[in-house]
């Protein structure tokens, strides 16, 4: 078999991690694949790269294939996800003034709890808080909403939530421009470091095992090509599952710095993958464990219920019908293209397309055709459960 090429694109992040670590560790030469790598300045002319063509491949913001299908963002093509590249990774920031207040509140900065992390946000952020995000359809605009809604009436109506792409994202919390971010890794570190702000929360805190970042293509590619879907589905589960080997983490971090990557320091790079942060210029250190994940739970299971939770929130918050919004969604997720993909490989697989979203503390299994697949936590931070067989 010959070396099929591939164009793929991806945003300068630590989570574009398995895309460059399947072409750069071989595991898309296993596949006798090659992965022609095109860094994108933002994720809209990501999205127009893999609409018109120019990949065929990219890492995407979780929600962006959603919306196309729900004829929001502007996409030209539908879109379908083969599998999740990674489960959680964002960090939620604020500059340095705003810091200055919050620990005259007394906020500790604990990185860990959303609920009082939040409500400290609005008192000192005040009415007109701006928080900046990459894009209008990403996973970090839908925890922002997500959690500002579910701190109750408290929450002022008109916090802005505006566009900044990841990498202007600490030039404009050091520009005055914004107040705080959600951004993913290394992004909110870089703002730390250059003493333009601090880490107040992962977005984890918000939900456990939120999918962030996608391996998105456009449908009708996935139609006429299933033999080079497998193929690269296989790579990328293999590149996640040598990233989630903590004795991975140095080199991994040596190879995402490259110049032709991110050009940014292994040390900060690293410490999204090793979970340790420094969230504060002035060194306070803190432990996010679980911080990003690309292998354990089945984290690259495409699950129709994660894009169905976004298909809802989009749909409330942009007048569609909820029904047909969940009802489009779940074909978006292709769990059948990931399981064929890897049926015979020791993926994990679950057995289910989808499973209620939400609804539990501890890491539980899920039947799959041969055993069970352990999961891990998946809780959002107000306890409440989605199920879309319930969802109101």
């Amino acid at each position: 078999m010959s070396v099929t090429r591939i164009p793929a694109g991806y945003v300068p992040l630590t989570d574009a991690a398995p895309l460059i670590a399947a072409q750069e560790m071989g595991f898309a030469a296993e596949e006798k694949l090659a992965l022609d790598l095109h860094r994108a300045p933002s994720w809209s002319s990501l999205r127009d790269m893999l609409a018109f063509g120019q990949v065929d491949a990219a890492q995407m913001l979780a929600p962006v294939p959603v919306a196309a299908a729900l004829g929001l963002g502007g996409a030209s093509a539908p879109l379908s996800v083969l599998s999740v590249l990674s489960v959680n990774g964002t960090v939620i920031g604020v500059s340095s003034s705003l810091a200055r207040r919050l620990a005259d509140t007394g906020h500790g900065f604990s990185f860990d709890d959303a609920l009082s992390a939040g409500q400290a946000l609005i008192v000192a952020g005040g009415p007109e808080l701006r928080i900046g995000v990459p894009f209008p359809f990403s996973m970090h605009a839908e925890l922002l909403n997500y959690w500002l809604k579910g701190l109750g009436a408290d929450t002022p109506p008109d916090i802005g939530i505006r566009t900044v792409p990841p990498p202007q994202m600490v030039e404009a919390i050091r520009r005055g421009e914004i107040d705080a971010f959600c951004v993913g890794e290394p992004w909110g570190s870089m703002a730390v470091e250059q003493g333009a702000g601090a880490l107040l929360l992962p977005g984890r805190a918000i939900w456990s095992f939120a999918p962030e970042k996608v391996l998105a293509v456009r449908s009708a590619w996935a139609d006429a090509e299933p033999g080079l879907a497998n193929r690269l589905i296989r790579a990328l589960w293999r590149a996640g599952r040598w990233l989630a080997d903590p004795a991975s983490r140095g080199l991994a971090a040596e190879i995402l710095s490259a110049r032709r990557y991110l050009d940014l320091p292994a040390e900060i790079i690293e410490r999204a993958l090793s979970g340790t942060f420094t969230v504060t210029p002035q060194g306070l250190q803190r432990e996010a464990p679980g911080f990003i994940g690309f292998h354990e739970g089945a984290a690259g299971f495409p699950w129709r219920t994660q894009a169905q939770w976004i298909a809802l929130q989009l749909a409330q918050r942009n007048g569609l019908d909820q029904q047909t919004a969940l009802e489009t969604a779940g074909a978006v997720f292709r769990s059948d293209l990931y399981r064929a993909a890897l049926r015979g490989t020791g993926a994990e697989l679950p057995g289910a397309a989808s499973k209620p979203e939400g609804d539990f503390d501890a890491p539980r299994t899920a039947g799959r055709e041969s055993e069970p697949a352990g999961l891990l936590q998946n809780r959002f931070f107000d306890g409440r459960v989605f199920d879309p067989l319930i969802a109101d």
